[in-house]
């Protein structure tokens, strides 16, 4: 592809993202949207998804970032309906959606079939993130459906391969099947085992932040292509990386996670925003050389997937959901607050996207039926992007679920905040205790309000407003922090323009208010 379909690829993309935030529609949709719109436009190149270039290079990058900022801990709570849905479902949804096309197709092999159920049966991991944080989900739901998402990649493309080998007649029978999807899912897992210590160990030893965040860009594309040498998950590989690395980010100095913060932001936002837009572009490259399906019989065969791919679903989340807590007293006590309200939010939010199509185009040539199993999967990602992608909103506020406590939230931080501050309090009296730490009174004052104002700064959003702008305390105090800031910023400006101070020293004046603003705005949204 030449430089600049590429540059405006993105920079649309980007523009269409952006603008949905101004809009209530989700932006995947949005997007989705925009590329179906942009196909009929005459002197648009054709945008064909390379799966060489999809799996290994925007696949990793958008796992890590989502495993990252996914709970370890909250997952593991959660690791039986995670389980379930990411392997158990996927396995279940390319049996069914794959033996309800064979049904329904005339001529169409079984394991060509097969083929067609492990390519759309795995929902997407960049949709699914994206909805669930936009809808205010409750924490558990958000937490098994990016659970799901995580891992569900790895299940559908070990299906795949499993289905395709029987397809094109190179299978060593189930027993070879079966273990070969097992050395796939243990040896991507032991992979990440392996690679997650030793990374973390470098990205502590490294002290030039630069450095440690030009390897945080290379480690998922290390952790997928290790995993992908020994024909082991590289999905699973990168999933358990980033998920280590996400539970220790504490240990990183500041200036790394500040750096890693802003980078993986815009990494994401650029992929996620081309990644849908890639997905509505494909609709002339999809039509190309459907040959004998088109027509009513096409239309018939995408609605009949699409509905044994919504109805699969269901099938598998409702008996998943509750004969486990029928059947133990210890995970009914442990999932007290599951309902079938929360059971219909996770069957419906199975929105296909981009790792769909992408394994879509990766079957070979010679396989039956190629072009079929390209319309379909893109109908089907269309259809669920679209039809559940918007109905999903509506759904929530009619089911009434419960939003996050915001209150309690506060609380809690407030809780931990005051916990905290004592024991840094506590530092602070035994450090100016010691001679070679002796400070002007001035200064040892200014430490402990510092201190005092962040234990209180939490405890002040939960008082009471001011009347006339609908602000707490701190609020008021932060917001007139960042006017005398600006006010500083103003003069050194004029001072550089003047020439009493140069370019340097200003990058210099500027860079501390900077982190003084930065500091300030993080407390306020955080």
């Amino acid at each position: 592809m030449q430089v600049w379909p590429l540059v405006a690829l993105v920079a649309c993309s980007a523009a269409v993202a952006g603008a949905a935030r101004r809009t209530p529609v989700p932006a995947p949709l949005l997007l989705v949207a925009a590329g179906l719109a942009a196909s009929y436009v005459p002197g648009v190149p054709a945008y064909e998804l390379d799966p060489h270039v999809v799996l290994p290079l925007l696949l990793p990058p958008l796992l890590h970032t989502a495993a990252v900022d996914s709970s370890y801990l909250d997952l593991r709570a959660n690791a039986r309906p995670v389980a379930l849905l990411s392997v158990g479902y996927v396995l279940f949804a390319t049996l069914a959606v794959g033996y309800a096309a064979y049904l329904l197709v005339p001529g169409l092999p079984l394991p060509v079939a097969l083929v067609l159920g492990a390519v759309v049966a795995p929902p997407d991991a960049v949709a699914a993130t994206a909805i669930a944080r936009r809808l205010g989900l409750p924490h558990r739901i958000t937490t098994i459906l990016q659970g799901e998402s995580l891992v569900n990649d790895a299940t559908a493309i070990t299906a795949y391969r499993v289905a395709l080998a029987a397809a094109v007649g190179t299978s060593a029978g189930w027993a070879g099947r079966i273990a070969e999807f097992l050395l796939a899912s243990v040896g991507g897992v032991g992979v990440g085992l392996l690679l997650m210590v030793p990374i973390h160990h470098l990205r502590l030893r490294l002290r030039d932040p630069l450095l440690k965040n030009t390897l945080a860009l290379l480690i998922p594309f290390v952790a997928y292509a290790a995993a992908e040498r020994v024909h082991a998950s590289g999905v699973l590989a990168v999933v358990v990386v980033a998920l280590y690395l996400g539970h220790r980010n504490w240990q990183v100095d500041f200036a790394t996670r500040l750096q890693e913060e802003a980078v993986w932001k815009v990494v994401a936002f650029v992929l996620e925003s081309v990644v849908f837009a890639l997905i509505g572009l494909q609709l002339p490259v999809v039509l190309e050389g459907l040959g004998e399906y088109e027509g009513a019989a096409a239309a018939w065969y995408a609605l009949a997937v699409f509905a044994a791919v919504a109805v699969s679903r269901f099938v598998w989340v409702f008996p998943a959901t509750f004969l486990p807590l029928r059947l133990s007293a210890r995970i009914r006590a442990r999932e007290a607050d599951t309902t079938w309200k929360g059971a219909f939010v996770v069957a419906w939010a199975g929105m296909r996207g981009v790792v769909s199509l992408a394994i879509a185009f990766s079957v070979p040539m010679d396989v039956p039926h190629r072009s079929l199993i390209l319309f379909l999967t893109f109908t089907t990602v269309i259809a669920t992007l679209v039809v559940q992608g918007l109905t999903l909103p509506p759904l929530i506020r009619l089911l009434r679920l419960p939003a996050p406590d915001a209150k309690a939230q506060t609380l809690a931080e407030a809780q931990a905040q005051s916990e905290a501050s004592a024991a840094a309090e506590e530092r602070l009296a035994e450090l100016l205790a010691e001679p070679r730490n002796a400070l002007p009174p001035p200064l040892a004052e200014r430490l402990r309000t510092v201190l005092e104002r962040r234990r209180n700064a939490v405890w002040e959003r939960l008082g009471e407003v001011n009347p006339l702008t609908g602000e707490s305390a701190d609020g008021v105090y932060r917001r007139l922090a960042r006017e005398m800031i600006a006010a500083e910023r103003e003069v050194f400006v004029a001072l550089r323009d003047e020439r009493r101070i140069d370019d340097e020293m200003l990058r210099g004046l500027l860079r501390r208010l900077d982190l003084e603003e930065a500091a300030a705005y993080r407390e306020e949204t955080g």
